[in-house]
């Protein structure tokens, strides 16, 4: 008797398992719940009607933006469709730096990562690049450049070489100018 329980037993958690990840699943099945907004006289006397409407936010209208400058709305506007930041910066971004190695590019998190790079016409130092696309919107304040120079010594191999201040703001200026450009092709203003 003891061994015939121990074969039922597994198949009894599986059945178990399986009736309760049906029940769970079965929770989310009743779709998004209305509230009353509001109570209409009915055709009684002293009878209220509910009026159902969509269920409205603690946070307000737009909800809650953590760490950003984002208003309701921005989203659609600023061409953000399906990836995390603005498209439009993303693109360009890409476009900007797409002479150099990409070590990373992470659409969710805003973060291009390119690899060394030497120019032709200068073989003895290289470059690096990091763009941060900081949100959704298309404004100036949403991308930052760090630009990374080294210069190759006979001795030491590649050192650390000063960049000149205006070179990141320079990518910036470049990055924003065109996706501005992609903006005007894509939504015609």
């Amino acid at each position: 008797m003891r061994n015939l329980d121990s074969r039922r037993s597994p198949w009894l958690r599986v059945a178990l398992l399986l009736a309760v990840c049906g029940i769970i699943a079965g929770c989310g099945m009743g779709g998004e719940a209305k509230y009353p907004t509001s109570r209409q006289s009915g055709p009684g006397k002293g009878q209220t009607t509910p009026q159902y409407g969509d269920p409205q936010s603690v946070f307000g209208p737009g909800g809650l933006t953590v760490g950003g400058t984002e208003k309701p709305g921005d989203a659609e506007s600023s061409g953000a469709n399906g990836i995390g930041v603005n498209s439009f910066l993303w693109r360009a971004s890409l476009d900007t730096v797409s002479f150099m190695p990409l070590v990373s590019a992470d659409p969710f998190g805003g973060v291009i990562i390119t690899d060394w790079y030497s120019p032709p016409q200068s073989p003895e130092e290289r470059f690096k690049v990091n763009v941060y696309i900081l949100g959704r919107a298309l404004r100036a304040d949403g991308i930052r450049a760090s630009v990374f120079r080294q210069q190759r010594d006979t001795t030491a191999g590649w050192i650390d070489a000063q960049v000149a201040p205006s070179t990141a703001t320079d990518l910036e200026n470049a990055i924003l100018t065109r996706a501005r450009q992609m903006r005007i092709a894509q939504l015609g203003e």
